[in-house]
């Protein structure tokens, strides 16, 4: 089965989604690119131009654009336009645009079929405040934490160390540990020149950390294995990205039957009724055999496909599960029998 990438957007997380994408290549049957850019427009990306200098140096300026329409994509010609007949769409936009809900909402209103979160789900996993909320409503627990917003005075009670993140901001940037209060106001502004909203939790030194991800495909939810990742006093960047691509391969946690049963079990309850049609990924924090979650990443990098055995197999086994659009017809009876009762 092929696939065609819809990545890149206006988000921090730009770079991000395109390294995703040229990774995703080597692994996936990709029959078109589809590059979104700062600007909001889209381009088709020819496969041999699937280098992170074309993008860079703004090469793809001199590709083709094309233009969203129903069910699907066109390009214009000088005879007027043509339609682009494009596999399955996998929105691989990270950050701003993809996991906020804008793309999502674009493919559904033009009735685009893809693989990715929808929009309900997109509102509560971008905003970490939001995917606390969730968490809570389900049963899932998550460590105790306070907003603080740009116009908000700066909390007196709390027990440092603390660790700052941007609310809405994936891919680990802008985080940072406050070891004590003279500390604190630096990693706050860190932090908030990539959002005005940010998140104060505890920091817990040496706390164990999981990631799995998974879908639900016809036959049910589908897991990864868990991942342990290696990180320093927390995962940042430089370990989430630059590591990784050095290494190339993630870990499967040592860890008990029970305790994979419980991570698989939170993860169910946040995704059911709310991704489907997704690849997400989980991190969770293990604490005193305590589960908690720590974040919610709607289309994580690289769609996590270093977890899974057969990536290119579980992407088509969840192509075979995607929510089908809620039908409604409009018959303009109800207008009728309204103009009906005014002319009474």
């Amino acid at each position: 089965m092929n696939f065609c990438l819809l990545f890149g957007g206006k988000s921090y997380e730009h770079e991000i989604s395109i390294v995703s994408a040229i990774a995703l290549k080597k692994l996936l049957k990709i029959q078109h690119f589809i590059f979104l850019d700062a600007e909001h427009n889209f381009y088709l990306i020819p496969e041999h131009n699937m280098q992170s200098k074309f993008f860079s140096s703004k090469e793809y300026l001199k590709a083709q654009k094309i233009y969203p329409q129903k069910n699907g994509f066109l390009k214009r010609t000088l005879f007027g336009t043509k339609p682009l007949f494009l596999p399955l769409i996998i929105n691989l936009i990270h950050g701003g645009d993809g996991e906020d809900g804008g793309i999502s909402s674009l493919l559904d209103f033009y009735e685009i079929p893809y693989i990715g979160p929808r929009t309900p789900a997109c509102v509560l996993s971008f905003d970490k405040e939001y995917s606390k909320i969730l968490a809570q409503s389900r049963g899932i627990s998550s460590l105790e934490y306070q907003v603080l917003c740009r116009s908000m005075p700066l909390p007196q009670n709390l027990t440092f160390p603390v660790i700052i993140k941007p609310a809405r901001l994936g891919s680990s940037l802008g985080i940072s540990i406050a070891e004590s209060a003279e500390k604190l106001q630096y990693a706050l502004d860190t932090a908030f020149e990539y959002d005005t909203k940010v998140i104060i939790e505890p920091f817990i030194a040496g706390i164990k950390e999981y990631n799995l991800a998974g879908y639900k495909s016809k036959e049910g939810m589908q897991f990864s294995f868990v991942e342990e990742p290696e990180k320093g006093q927390f995962l940042d960047f430089e370990k989430k990205y630059l590591d990784f691509s050095r290494t190339g391969n993630a870990k499967e946690a040592d860890i008990s039957a029970d305790l994979k049963r419980n991570l698989q079990e939170n993860f169910t309850k946040l995704y059911d009724n709310l991704f489907e049609g997704a690849l997400i990924r989980c991190d969770f924090f293990v604490k005193d055999n305590q589960c908690y979650l720590n974040e919610i990443n709607p289309i994580p990098g690289s769609l996590a496909n270093y977890l899974f055995s057969d990536f290119q197999a579980s992407l088509e086994q969840l192509s075979k599960a995607l929510p089908k659009p809620h039908s409604i017809r409009v018959d303009y009876a109800l207008l009728g029998q309204i103009q009906f009762a005014k002319g009474k």
